[in-house]
């Protein structure tokens, strides 16, 4: 703990003393004020006022991370949602589809989330141009979703591609290859901000470069930043201009979230009259899934608490499957007039996340973020919707690549869908080794993906090899101990089987 937040806590707990604490907290905040206005005065003329508008921000996020104190949440207030408050998907599908499904279609801008780097899969560059699927990458298909939805119904229906300042330059380079597809494709860069050293809490950054030994001083802070970005951009006045209501925005890796016509309608149409200005896709918890945020009932509305807002002691309650079922899926449909009068009254209300990371010399820094769907409770009359666990399939590992690129699905314009010939509507869990981890890695030890049709969990670690057209059923686990190797040979068909020591196969 920093001395400075020690002192604080100190003088916290003595009577009479928050006005010692107020005095610190001002001082620190002139502090960062000045060492703002100094980054400012580096930045060219042609990025000044970009510039100013991200310190701005970041500014306004650090003054409510130093009034909140303590989980920001109180557990005793934290309720289950009241039942009509989260509908299950099959009623809002009951209700079938308007005569002019393009006449809806037309109100909806299609935003994707595409911050992200594959550094995680040991890939360079965006995320969302690694391969996922016949040498589609995730871009390629959500482009090839959305022109087959504008060809079927004749819409115009664009695309809005949220970067970072990571994600950007690659991203445009990329995007020439689409000129000829019927989808008008938008892009905006969320903001830019400082990270903070952990034990002074002041700016690491010297000037606005991110080059060189300012590389690591900055970071985009998180998906909660669409609003201000998207509003700053312009782009939210020009397609409200344009006539445009509603946007539907998702994660770029998440292959589950194309555009459901039935969510459309509903909110388009709503039963009673009334319009959501905020609907967020939530899906059943699995034992896989205890992580993920849930909506609950929160001084009267509806609200997002994620697992770091949670106070240690309730944690496991939290986790638990049997008391909270359903967690956020990043699926959300959100009315634009609502984010405009919102972003304007300063109205959004999103709890802080306070992201630690240590840097590649070893200095200890903190990044503050905000989550997208934090902000349900700012809008009137939100909505959960249950949908099928299909809507959520995302793709954070390469044991989930393997999953998609498998003969669990089929492909059809840009869609993933689970192949009929599978007889569980679930995906089986999947886990691979840490040899595994980096997708050109994970590509070099599979001759061909294995038939998984009938799989119910697969194992895999060491340093193991796939040969073409391994068939995998019920439980498979393959280890190769450390130093061992261990080659699955061609057309071998794995059924309920652990696999372990060395097996290799060699060419005579």
């Amino acid at each position: 703990m920093s001395r400075f937040v020690q002192d604080l806590s100190k003088a916290m707990s003595q009577d009479g003393a928050s006005q010692f604490q107020e005095v610190i907290r001002q001082e620190l905040e002139l502090s960062v004020k000045k060492e703002l206005e100094k980054i400012l005065t580096t930045a060219p003329s042609h990025e000044f006022e970009h510039t100013k508008k991200d310190l701005d921000g970041f500014r306004k996020l650090f003054h409510r991370f130093l009034q909140e104190k303590g989980p920001s949440v109180d557990w005793g207030k934290i309720q289950r949602p009241p039942e009509d408050s989260i509908q299950p998907y099959e009623k809002i599908k009951a209700r079938g589809l308007p005569d002019n499904v393009s006449s809806v279609l037309n109100k909806l801008v299609v935003v994707k989330l595409n911050g992200g780097l594959g550094t995680s899969m040991g890939c360079k560059g965006p995320k969302s141009l690694i391969g996922v699927r016949n040498e589609n990458t995730f871009l390629d298909l959500t482009v090839q979703q959305i022109e087959h939805l504008n060809k079927t119904y004749n819409t115009d229906v664009p695309l809005v591609l949220m970067n970072s300042f990571n994600t950007d330059e690659d991203t445009k380079k990329i995007l020439q290859k689409y000129n000829h597809c019927r989808v008008k494709i938008y892009t905006f860069n969320q903001s830019r901000y400082p990270r903070i050293n952990k034990e002074s809490l002041l700016p690491v950054a010297k000037d606005v470069s991110y080059s060189g030994e300012n590389t690591e001083a900055w970071y985009p802070p998180g998906h909660g930043d669409i609003y201000a970005s998207f509003y700053n951009s312009g782009l939210l006045d020009t397609f409200i201009g344009e006539g445009k209501e509603y946007i539907f925005v998702s994660n770029i890796d998440n292959l589950g979230a194309t555009v459901d016509l039935y969510i459309l309608n509903h909110l388009m149409n709503p039963p009673n009259g009334k319009r959501c200005e905020f609907v967020m896709e939530v899906t059943n918890k699995t034992r896989a899934d205890v992580k993920g945020g849930t909506l609950t009932q929160y001084e009267g509305k509806l609200r997002l608490v994620e697992i770091a807002q949670v106070p240690k002691a309730h944690v496991d309650e939290f986790k638990s499957v049997s008391k909270f079922k359903i967690f956020n899926t990043n699926n959300l449909w959100i009315s634009l007039a609502a984010v405009k009068r919102l972003q304007e009254q300063n109205a959004i209300d999103m709890e802080i996340i306070v992201n630690p990371k240590t840097l590649d010399g070893g200095l200890n820094v903190i990044q503050l973020e905000t989550a997208v769907g934090a902000a349900i409770k700012s809008f009137e009359n939100s909505l959960g919707i249950n949908v099928p666990r299909s809507r959520f399939l995302p793709v954070k590992t390469t044991s989930d690549l393997l999953l998609v690129m498998s003969n669990l699905y089929s492909l059809n314009a840009g869609s993933l869908t689970m192949s009929e010939k599978r007889e569980f509507p679930t995906v089986p869990l999947v886990k691979l080794g840490s040899s595994f981890t980096k997708v050109q890695d994970y590509l070099r030890r599979f001759e061909s993906i294995p038939d998984m049709l009938e799989l119910d969990h697969l194992t895999v670690s060491g340093d193991v090899t796939f040969g073409k057209n391994v068939s995998l059923k019920g439980t498979v686990i393959i280890i190769a101990n450390h130093g061992d190797r261990i080659d699955i040979p061609p057309g071998a068909v794995l059924e309920n089987k652990i696999v372990s020591g060395n097996l290799r196969i060699l060419d005579h």
